[in-house]
This record gives C-alpha cells, structure tokens and sequence, in this order.
C-alpha cells in the first residue's frame, strides 16, 4: 500500500491502481475533504471515494496543481 503523505488539492491528476471500465486509470480530483471527489479523464465520469479507499487505490501523481506548486515553494 502506497502511503500518501503530500497534502492534496483540486486540480491533482492521480494514476490510480484498478482501470475505471471505460479503460482510463488517469484521474482529476474535483473535491477533497472526508471524501475524495474524482473526474475520470478519459469518460469523464464523477466518483466520490472514502479518503481511506482513496489512499489504497492511488498509484501516483501525474501532474500536480499549481496550488501544490506554490505551496512546496513556500515551505523552502
């Protein structure tokens, strides 16, 4: 299991383990509080996900928003 320790935002791309059935595993997130909002970049489908289940099925970021950039800028 891939612990996510960086903060997320709206505009995150995720690479997420399991394919949606439309075939895309690449996704926006559009929501993040107790539940992660996420837009399926290939169908555009909308899913809402318990953050804990979130945690377990993200593989990696693709792109980071640049809310995050500007954030990890202020911190160094």
């Amino acid at each position: 299991m891939l612990a996510i320790n960086e903060k997320l935002y709206t505009g995150d791309l995720v690479q997420m383990r399991k394919p949606h059935p439309c075939g895309g595993d690449s996704w926006e997130i559009v929501r993040v509080g107790a539940d992660i909002g996420l837009l399926c970049e290939t169908c555009g489908r909308r899913v809402l996900l318990p953050r804990r289940k979130f945690a377990r099925g993200v593989r990696k970021f693709l792109r980071r928003s640049p809310q995050a950039m500007e954030d990890s800028g202020d911190l160094g």
